[in-house]
């Protein structure tokens, strides 16, 4: 990932609503919600929360699927680990140890079954 993408990827999470709305998908995995439901649950007007999609979309971090007359949006789990590589690909200048805690963490948290609660 390069840094245009990275900071494009940012920005797109530095809103409220936007960063609410892809910690409810994340926690909605792998099923996704109906770009409905999103805005219900957020209490979002469905056509502010369709704008926000499209910037999430946008930047990597959902994707969305037609089924029927819905639109059922994902979080791009891909998208958020390439991100998180990029944070850690420079971690403890080539000393993997000093790091080890921080990889345990996000290890753990994930075979745990961690949502973003």
């Amino acid at each position: 990932m390069e840094i245009t993408n990275a900071t494009a990827s940012f920005a797109a999470l530095s809103q409220d609503t936007r960063l609410k709305a892809f910690r409810l998908l994340v926690n909605h995995e792998p099923d996704g919600l109906p770009a409905g439901e999103i805005a219900r649950q957020l209490a979002v007007p469905h056509n502010t929360m369709s704008a926000h999609l499209s910037v999430l979309a946008r930047a990597g971090w959902v994707v969305s699927q037609r089924q029927s007359r819905q639109i059922i949006y994902r979080a791009s789990l891909s998208h958020m680990e390439a991100v998180i590589q990029f944070l850690l690909q420079d971690c403890c200048a080539g000393h993997p140890e000093l790091c080890s805690a921080l990889l345990d963490n996000l290890l753990v948290d994930n075979i745990n079954g961690c949502t973003t609660k």
